[in-house]
């Protein structure tokens, strides 16, 4: 490899915290013009090395070269100075500002003393229109959903003229045909000269879209590898020492008892068209009922209103009782579990330890809370049985949650939610982020909660995942549901038809009025 095509060059890297050896002489080469993968398990040190290489970590040991040239990073703003851009799989986002100001806030045009905001404006949306990245540069952040907020953090490392992006885990809030337009648009960055390293557990992903891949585990470099010379087994095998995840057949019958429906819910503001549009379905003991949708489609509406989050038409059933007019902490104590979206945002408390956000959304039950009182030994105590039941790794009970991977707080959040008992799981990207042992390993908690007869709706951006678990898929489309589908007779290229309208199983104007002159 010629020198002058090394865009970075990483040389025994290592991290200590404390006596825990995050990256242990690690090395790392990415050439200009190519897409460079690097997976490992949750915890195996892949971020950490990120972060160093974006400058919001310094090495214990070790040396870096951009292009060829000796660099030290004391912060940041050091790395973008030398070309370095990440986007992390939590965005860095000012909730209350404008797409436009988020992309160029610290590196406004115009002079110190007045900010060119229509330079700005115009700037940020030839950029977004430049790289196919369809987002309105005047929507307040705080009203996006994930997949534009992605699409907002990449805009402002482009902003900055980054010869390097680093990509967290940037297909996890994604269904596939957001992703490939996330590919190609990122094919063009390298076909211009520039590189992307690509942090991802979806080895199907890594295989389609990388050049060269690295393998870490326990923080050391394990394997190096092409797409060409590899299969995601063996990639799996090296990334961790367990059998990709798969879901046996269901000996347990679907039960009679519906658990969980909404009728004609509606979610909408006056004036606009409706987020959520006249849904109803059912979910009936031990059922997983997949729902399936290009973000922005009304999922986050369904979950919401059925979480009594926002203003709502329509009813809400648990267990055969109207919830409708419950507050969330009462839908919640009747035995509604929940699994966010945005872990960060809505399922722990990064600054607090494990043991309190063990209690978060239980404070008032047993043993977290005994008599009038609220026992910390109670909640310490749920924190170790999450840990240990599912292999929660990085920390003890009186750990911060923001001490712990992405992955491990996952699988905390989904710990903490099926060990409440619930009667009903509303569950967001279960596996979103996590390794494949890990991912395994929730596929199992679900199934065999699902067979001990908890019925559980389902949102997921992964298509192999509605796939594999769901007994039912209903399809959102714009807000409304267009399609029921059986996930054993539905392949993901006609899941994805429905997914963007092309295929539709609601009746159109036309249909409606002839089976109305019918009638």
């Amino acid at each position: 490899m010629a020198e002058q095509d090394e865009l970075v060059r990483l040389t025994g890297i290592v991290k200590r915290f404390g006596t825990f050896v995050a990256n242990d002489r690690i090395d790392l080469t990415v050439r200009a013009g190519t897409v460079h993968a690097i997976v490992g398990e949750n915890g195996a040190g892949k971020s950490t090395l990120m972060k160093i290489l974006a400058g919001e970590e310094s090495p214990d040991e070790g040396s870096i070269a951009i292009a060829g040239r000796p660099m030290t990073f004391r912060s940041p703003r050091d790395a973008q100075r030398a070309g370095i851009g990440i986007v992390h799989q939590h965005f860095l986002l000012a909730d209350a500002l404008r797409v436009w100001e988020n992309v160029v806030l610290a590196d406004e045009p115009g002079s110190p003393f007045r900010l060119d905001g229509s330079a700005a404006r115009t700037r940020v949306a030839e950029l977004a229109e430049a790289n196919g990245f369809p987002v309105e540069v005047d929507a307040v952040v705080r009203d996006l959903g994930v997949g534009a907020r992605q699409r907002v953090e990449i805009l402002k490392v482009l902003y900055r003229d980054a010869r390097v992006i680093i990509l967290d885990e940037p297909t996890a809030v994604l269904v596939p045909s957001e992703a490939q337009s996330l590919f190609a648009a990122m094919r063009a960055f390298t076909d211009a000269g520039a590189a992307v390293i690509f942090i991802s557990h979806k080895l199907d992903e890594v295989l389609d879209f990388a050049d060269e891949i690295t393998v870490i585990r326990s923080g050391e470099v394990v394997g190096h590898t092409t797409p060409a010379e590899t299969t995601a087994r063996e990639l799996a095998s090296l990334m961790v020492k367990v059998a990709m995840p798969q879901v046996e057949p269901r000996a347990v019958p679907v039960g009679d008892e519906v658990v969980l429906a909404g009728s004609h819910l509606t979610v909408a503001v006056p004036g606009e068209v409706a987020a959520l549009d006249d849904v109803s379905f059912e979910v009936r003991s031990g059922e997983i009922l997949g729902v399936a949708g290009v973000e922005g489609n009304g999922q986050s509406e369904l979950m919401l209103s059925l979480l009594g989050r926002v203003p709502s038409e329509g009813t809400v059933s648990l267990g055969g009782d109207d919830v409708t007019a419950l507050s969330t902490t009462d839908r919640r104590a009747a035995g509604m579990a929940y699994i966010p979206e945005d872990r960060h945002r809505d399922g722990v408390v990064l600054g607090m330890p494990l043991r309190e956000n063990a209690a978060l959304g239980y404070h008032t039950r047993p043993p977290i809370k005994r008599g009038p009182w609220y026992s910390r030994a109670g909640a310490a105590e749920a924190a170790r049985r999450i840990i240990t039941a599912f292999d929660v790794r990085g920390g003890d009970a009186s750990t911060p949650a923001s001490a712990l991977s992405g992955g491990n707080q996952q699988k905390f959040i989904v710990g903490r939610e099926l060990g409440s008992e619930p009667r009903v799981l509303i569950a967001a990207h279960p596996t979103r982020g996590v390794d494949i042992g890990a991912q395994a390993a929730v596929w199992s908690e679900l199934t065999d909660a699902r067979d001990r007869g908890l019925g559980t709706l389902l949102v997921s951006a992964d298509l192999d995942e509605l796939l594999a678990l769901s007994d039912r898929l209903i399809v959102l489309y714009r807000g409304a549901v267009v399609g029921e589908l059986d996930p054993r007779a539905v392949d993901a290229e006609t899941l994805g038809e429905y997914m963007t309208g092309v295929r539709t199983d609601r009746p159109t104007p036309s249909d409606a009025d002839l089976a109305g002159g019918a009638a």
